[in-house]
């Protein structure tokens, strides 16, 4: 297969840089380990976005809801529309391997073939390399990275770790559907920036006392039946069946490292890349999206990311056909 452009990722950033590609008579093929916009079906089931229909929008293409806010299904069955809209030529459950060559001359070894391009965008995201917990007992079956819905909870003992807004959530939920709710907060309080008309619930639950919290504290051991947490107060043991450590994300550096990308010897371990273009240290290969954050994954959403796509794009198109 020869191509203009490879662009690894499905996501709705790696969507977007298809579609803008495109419309500058340029090809392109988007590659993915996993489904169309898989990490957005990794979220919580009937989750609302905390974002307008506008702000989620690709590709001039309108985002129809009822609602002020849309929910994760709306979104999914959205971002298949445009990609069928725009016929892109996607390539899912196809890991990309490898990235030989340079500028104008790459050879992409994916699981099932070697894709010739020009150049390669890379939009992969964050959302399948959760930040793991170093503890013992962390890779026990009952610990997850990822919350889904609450209902198979009901009567178990559930502990939360994080206090931020997918823990906060995670603990509301669960509580709601039954759950003995513990959580496990590094730091002194429910994040500031946790979203307002989450923040309050929260806090008032735990007030109340329907959800349990510990402050300062951290998980040291993990066992099939409890959790050992260090609090201010000394080390104490809880009854657990269930974890959910909402601990946060980061890009997949292997996979970046692999393709030759560098990383910023700084806090955030950010990609390096030229600002103006989203072209990394390898000329001819891009970044976009959320990665461009490196481990600080507040920084792009697709309500900015989106924007990477029309850059690069033109950057592109720039260079000539």
């Amino acid at each position: 297969m020869n191509v203009d452009v490879v662009i690894v990722g499905a996501g709705p950033v790696g969507l977007a840089a298809a579609i803008e590609i495109g419309r500058r008579q340029l090809t392109a093929v988007v590659i993915d380990k996993g489904s169309l916009v898989n990490s957005l079906v990794g979220y919580p089931n009937g989750m609302e976005f905390f974002s307008t229909p506008d702000l989620l929008e690709i590709g001039g293409y309108p985002l129809v809801t009822a609602r002020y806010k849309p929910v994760r299904e709306e979104a999914l069955d959205y971002y298949r529309r445009v990609a069928d809209a725009d016929d892109l030529n996607l390539l899912l459950y196809e890991s990309v391997l490898g990235v030989e060559g340079q500028e104008g001359a790459f050879a992409v070894q994916t699981s099932k073939r070697i894709i010739n391009s020009r150049y390669v965008v890379v939009a992969t995201g964050f959302f399948d390399q959760p930040n793991r917990l170093d503890v013992p007992g962390a890779d026990l079956p009952k610990v997850s990275h990822y919350f889904k819905e609450a209902f198979a909870y009901a009567g178990r003992e559930v502990l939360i770790i994080g206090a931020k807004n997918s823990a906060a959530k995670a603990a509301l939920q669960s509580r709601r559907r039954g759950a003995k709710v513990t959580m496990a907060v590094r730091g002194p309080e429910i994040g500031p920036t946790v979203k307002y008309w989450i923040r309050p619930d929260i806090i008032n639950r735990i007030k109340e006392g329907s959800i349990r919290a510990y402050f300062d504290s951290t998980v040291s051991n993990i066992s099939e039946t409890e959790v050992e947490l260090r609090t201010p107060n000394g080390t104490i043991t809880i009854n657990n069946d269930i974890i959910l450590a909402m601990t946060g994300y980061h890009p997949d550096y292997g996979l970046l490292n692999s393709f030759g990308i560098d990383i910023e010897e700084d806090e955030a371990e950010t990609p390096v890349y030229d600002d103006s273009t989203f072209e990394t240290n390898r000329p001819g290969m891009f970044i976009a999206g959320t990665i461009c954050g490196g481990r600080f994954t507040s920084r792009w959403f697709i309500e900015n990311g989106r924007f990477h796509a029309k850059v690069i794009a033109e950057t592109l198109a720039q260079r000539g056909n």
